[in-house]
């Protein structure tokens, strides 16, 4: 009887990590994007404007700044070089938008300097996405049909998922720290907004990192059952 507490409250200990974890990320970089996105920059300089002036500053001019729709919906695309901006941080001067742009073209930095673990996760795209389209099917069937083989499948196929966001994280932790030294050396922030600046891309940086632990969490879950199964 004791055995079965013990376990429920692991169980729900586990569901709950799931749960709040993630949302715990996502309201934490909201609220910190929402709290600078009200505060200008010294530099004046809209999220375009200050993207434009790092590329240019790292002789990198094949790629281009665009605007895009969406909240919080910033990235780098690779294959068409473009950095592409949320309206918001496109167009005002705010401490958020700096930061995000300098990050986003971090992504361009490195894929200019050919950074190894940028390529290694875009050559982990195909099975990331096979992991992710398909594990859960076979491990559910696996589980449900009691085919050790079929659990063990599911469970590599998800693998391939779990290391793209494991890969995902200095990727995310580099662009982060080459957007800090990017926007002090070009003059769009002062020193005294460093700290401020900072705690914007960290929260950002929590989402991938939740992601990430939720992601080995799972992986860990369904490992255990397929020992148990081979018992």
């Amino acid at each position: 009887m004791e055995e079965c507490v013990v376990g429920l409250g692991t169980l729900l200990i586990y569901f709950a990590v799931l749960l709040i974890l993630p949302l715990w990320a996502q309201s934490k970089v909201k609220n910190t994007y929402k709290k600078y996105m009200k505060v200008p920059s010294s530099s004046g300089m809209p999220g375009a404007d200050v993207a434009r002036r790092i590329l240019q500053e790292n002789g990198i001019y094949d790629v281009r700044v665009e605007e895009t729709k969406g909240f919080l919906s910033d990235h780098y695309d690779p294959r068409k070089k473009v950095v592409r901006l949320s309206s918001h941080n496109y167009h005002e001067p705010s401490k958020a938008a700096a930061a995000i742009a300098a990050h986003e073209v971090g992504h361009a930095i490195q894929d200019a300097e050919d950074y190894a673990f940028l390529r290694f996760r875009h050559s982990l795209v195909p099975l990331a996405n096979l992991g992710s389209n398909f594990s859960f099917f076979l491990i559910i069937a696996g589980i449900l049909l009691t085919i050790p083989g079929l659990l063990g499948v599911g469970i590599v196929f998800m693998a391939f998922a779990v290391l793209f966001q494991l890969v995902t994280l200095p990727v995310e932790f580099n662009a982060s720290n080459r957007a800090m030294d990017q926007l002090v050396s070009t003059g769009v922030i002062a020193n005294n907004e460093h700290g401020e600046t900072k705690k914007v891309l960290n929260a950002a940086a929590l989402t991938y990192v939740a992601a990430a632990v939720v992601a080995l969490m799972e992986l860990a879950r369904f490992v255990l059952m397929f020992l148990h199964m081979n018992e």
